[in-house]
C-alpha cells in the first residue's frame, strides 16, 4: 500500500491527540523521555512496515531529517514536568 505524503489524512488530528496523551502518560508514569520517544519511533516505524512500502517510508524519513536539520523541531513547545 502507498500513500501521498502530500495529504493530511483526515483523522490525523485524532491520532496526534492520542500520542500526545500517550506521552503525557508516560511521562506521569517517569518513563524518561528518550525511552518513550524510542519506543515511539520504534512503534511508528514497525506500523509503517506494515502499511507502507520501503521507497515511502524513506521519504517520511528524508521529512524528517530536513525537519530536524532545519531547526523546525526547536521551535515545538518544551516537555510537561512528568
Amino acid at each position: 500500500m502507498q500513500h501521498d505524503l502530500g495529504d493530511a489524512p483526515e483523522d490525523l488530528s485524532h491520532a496526534g491527540s492520542v500520542v500526545d496523551k500517550a506521552i503525557e502518560y508516560m511521562l506521569e508514569q517517569q518513563i524518561a523521555p528518550i525511552s518513550a520517544a524510542s519506543a515511539l519511533l520504534g512503534g511508528a516505524l514497525g506500523l509503517l512496515a506494515r502499511s507502507m512500502d520501503d521507497r515511502s517510508i524513506a521519504g517520511i524519513l528524508r521529512q524528517a531529517l530536513h525537519s530536524v536539520e532545519s531547526g523546525e523541531l526547536r521551535s515545538l513547545p518544551t516537555l510537561p514536568k512528568g
